[in-house]
């Protein structure tokens, strides 16, 4: 059998392997069989990790948010809970980039979660939040207009909104035929 030489095709592997191990302690940044057993492991911990990392973040913005909303005397469940009902579309990264930069905003989207708990929504909610400009002097006020959704209401709900708008024969209505009787009066 013929002897076989690797040729630069190995040389270039065992090189590309010894790049990535450049800055590791000791033979695992010279000698590829360490080197490449160490360039394994980095990278398992680096895929780990990337998934971890988005982990952790959640877990911060939540402890913020926590922490605010107990300034608001909330809880944070309480406050999660009552945005869902008022049918705010807004994400933990944003809520704690208020709670950190901006305490009016965050306050009013506290009190708008204590009013839809409290079932005191009207049709068109407002909130005003306000958004830090380039200078800290100039802030510009921002409203944003949230509808009620009459399909994510319970169905007790929406019969006690029907009757209160005088809607005839809404305790025999299905929750569907509710929703249209509803969205019909606007």
């Amino acid at each position: 059998m013929p002897r076989v030489k690797g040729g630069y095709t190995a040389r270039r592997r065992r090189k590309k392997i010894l790049k990535l191990a450049k800055g590791y302690f000791g033979s695992k940044s010279t000698i590829y069989r360490t080197a490449h057993e160490q360039v394994m492991r980095s990278l398992s911990y680096a895929y780990r990790d990337r998934k971890q990392k988005k982990r952790e973040f959640r877990k911060l913005w939540i402890q913020r948010i926590n922490a605010a909303a107990k300034l608001n005397h909330m809880k944070y469940s309480v406050l999660i809970h009552g945005l869902a009902l008022a049918n705010v579309q807004v994400n933990r990264k944003v809520l704690a980039d208020l709670a950190v930069n901006d305490a009016v905003g965050f306050s009013a989207y506290c009190n708008l979660a204590k009013d839809a708990i409290n079932g005191n929504l009207p049709k068109k909610a407002e909130v005003k939040a306000v958004k830090p400009a380039a200078k800290v002097e100039k802030v510009q006020a921002v409203e944003e207009v949230q509808a009620v959704d009459y399909a994510k209401m319970l169905v007790k709900d929406l019969k006690a909104l029907a009757n209160e708008k005088g809607i005839e024969g809404a305790d025999k209505m299905l929750k569907a035929d509710l929703v249209d009787a509803l969205n019909n009066l606007k």
